[in-house]
């Protein structure tokens, strides 16, 4: 018991340092995980710790986190997908064993052992590229969902790589093919492995309509009855035998429990129940998936690194660039352009939790020798350590750089209006069709391209270009014209061109969009004076909508609104005046102050005349 307990306050100490350090110098919360392994490992294997054990344990977060993400993945989306999951999977994996392969057989191995190596090395890990994914809010980008295909596409790859590495051993090699290592192969027991052919492919679609089954109609009286109980302790027990369940039902068939998770996730997208679950699993998986992740730094072997480092670091890279050569040829084949395509490429660069499976399998069954399985180990751990660091590449060098390079010249704008609207989404194209039935026409100039296409299609004229560019603004006639409307989502290119035309053109009228009540104040001391906040008035009808659903008269609740509103206005231009540029908001005494000393003298009042109108209706 007390050893238990060391372990569990080490690794969780190890969490809540590592992990806040690394989010804190933005490097994520994976690297965090993964140095926080390293720094304990020689502690574990000083206290002799089975660091592969509690790394199959931990692999259980995995088949959480695909539940997880197969509740957002509607069956429909999930057959849109369909063209994806078999191109840009089936194109990955080919590709990469065959290019893996290929070097380890030039390097000289036999061709059952480059080939095998082709395959261990193909997969990529899902429990990093979705967490990161996930994490940066990149998972519904093109190259995330790109990324996401593929992955499937490997955790259904796993199964015939499982079934046909025993029929590759070499001779020679030494092997055991003893049950630990072929259940740990399969993620535990299988009863179909001695089975005939027909009797495993019956048995295992049985078990894939069972859960199907069990999703659609077994999920649903289930929490009813749990909810009679009226214990939320009982709905998460229920959430985490059916999750269980299905990784269980799915081992025992031989196939990826990650998989079936997935799987019943999806069956149950539709489902009423579907937050519930997720809010259920969520903290389960969070722990989980932190914990393999610091079982996978505990397993780098410092000793074994620094004895054999060159060539452990070598094939380390040699590895992550054949992976990213493979994938960015794939993304071109399939038209993921500019910094999608090297999202796509840097997201799958690693080897994979499969990839530990494998290597075992590999070695018990006679194809892989021991020392070259220790350096496939090692490798397999470092390329993991090093995704945190591809996706700090593409955050802060790729995506910057596709994002100051348009991917085509801007328009030549060959008219001229007295209004230029800068961007044209959708704050700026409803301010663009009011003006338009008004008979005001306007040169729309916005940076995306496609939009544009598509609104040509409708008869909308617009502009490519980046709207902040002087001399795409001076072809458009800025210097002549009476209004300039900034409706740009990014808050650093309204805060560019405001200043650029404030500063400027003192005779022409600026409309900015504002993103929060701080940004007006900032474009407030640039000297902009009309300045719109983007969900001001939405806020303001959704307190009106309230006060009714209260049961307060709708000519009561827009007096109500209105008061807010007049308040809320004499208010930030009272504060506004006294916000400075040059120090953050927190710092200003005087601002600070100016906001006490409104909030005191302003609710009450405030809440005086909110009551007179609800009794002067009454």
């Amino acid at each position: 018991m007390a050893g238990l307990l060391i372990l569990a306050f080490l690794i969780l100490v190890a969490m809540v340092v590592a992990v806040p350090l690394a989010s804190r110098f933005g490097l994520g919360s994976v690297l965090g995980y993964l140095l926080a392994g390293v720094a304990i490992g020689p502690l574990l294997r000083a206290l002799r710790v089975d660091v592969e054990a509690l790394q199959g344990f931990a692999e259980f977060g995995v088949v959480m986190m695909l539940f997880i993400v197969g509740l957002e993945l509607e069956p429909k989306k999930l057959w849109a997908m369909r063209g994806r999951l078999l191109g840009l999977g089936g194109g990955q994996i080919l590709l990469g064993i065959a290019a893996i392969s290929g070097i380890a057989y030039i390097y000289g191995l036999p061709w059952q052992t480059s080939l095998v190596i082709g395959m261990i090395l193909t997969v990529s890990s899902t429990a990093i590229v979705v967490q990161s994914l996930t994490e940066k809010g990149l998972l519904r980008s093109e190259g995330g969902q790109a990324s996401f295909s593929v992955l499937l596409m490997q955790d259904v790859a796993v199964i015939p790589m499982l079934a046909a590495i025993p029929l590759l051993a070499v001779a020679g090699v030494a092997g055991s093919t003893g049950s630990t290592e072929v259940e740990a192969a399969h993620g535990g027991l299988n009863l179909l492995a001695d089975a005939p052919a027909w009797l495993a492919a019956i048995a295992t679609l049985a078990a894939v309509g069972a859960v199907v089954l069990a999703g659609a109609y077994l999920v649903r009286p289930a929490f009813r009855f749990i909810a009679m109980a009226n214990l939320r302790e009982m709905f998460t027990a229920v959430a985490l035998v059916f999750v269980i369940g299905i990784a269980l039902l799915m081992t025992l068939v031989g196939l990826s429990p990650a998989l079936g998770a997935f799987l019943a996730g999806v069956v149950l997208a539709n489902s009423e129940y579907r937050h519930e679950l997720e809010s259920d699993i969520a903290p389960f998986k969070g722990l989980l998936l932190g914990l393999f992740f610091i079982t996978v730094g505990a397993g780098i072997d410092l000793a074994v690194v620094v004895l054999r480092w060159q060539e452990v670091v070598f094939w380390s890279l040699v590895i992550v660039a054949v992976k990213i050569a493979v994938v960015l040829l794939i993304a071109r084949m399939a038209g993921i352009r500019r910094q999608m395509g090297w999202l796509f490429a840097l997201s799958l660069a690693q080897a994979g939790e499969f990839a530990f499976v494998l290597i075992s399998y590999a070695r018990g069954n006679g194809v892989i020798p021991p020392d070259l399985a220790e350096l496939l180990l090692l490798q397999t751990a470092l390329t993991m350590l090093i995704t945190p660091f591809l996706f700090i590449l593409y955050d802060k060098i790729i995506a910057p750089a596709y994002c100051g390079s348009p991917e085509r010249e801007a328009d030549s704008i060959d008219e001229e209006n007295p209004i230029i609207i800068a961007g044209r989404g959708r704050v700026g194209g409803i301010v663009d069709r009011m003006l338009d039935v008004a008979g005001h026409r306007a040169t729309v100039i916005d940076y995306d391209s496609e939009h544009i296409e598509q609104l040509k299609k409708f008869g909308a004229k617009s502009y490519f270009g980046d709207a902040t560019r002087p001399d795409l603004l001076a072809s458009a006639g800025i210097a002549r014209a009476r209004l300039l409307i900034v409706a740009l989502d990014d808050r650093e290119q309204i805060d560019r061109l405001v200043r650029y035309a404030v500063g400027n053109f003192p005779d022409l009228h600026v409309i900015a969009r504002a993103k929060d009540r701080d940004h007006v104040y900032h474009l407030w001391a640039m000297g902009c004076r009309d300045i719109i906040r983007e969900t001001y008035d939405a806020a303001l009808r959704m307190g009106r909508s309230a006060f009714e659903a209260l049961g307060v008269d709708h000519q009561d609740a827009l007096a109500m609104a209105e008061a807010f509103e007049e308040r809320d206005r004499t208010s930030m231009q009272e504060v506004a005046d006294l916000y400075r540029l040059d120090i953050p908001p927190w710092e200003n005494e005087p601002l600070l102050e100016k906001i006490k000393e409104l909030r005191t003298e302003w609710d009450p009042k405030l809440r005086e005349m909110m009551d007179d109108i609800v009794a002067k209706g009454r």
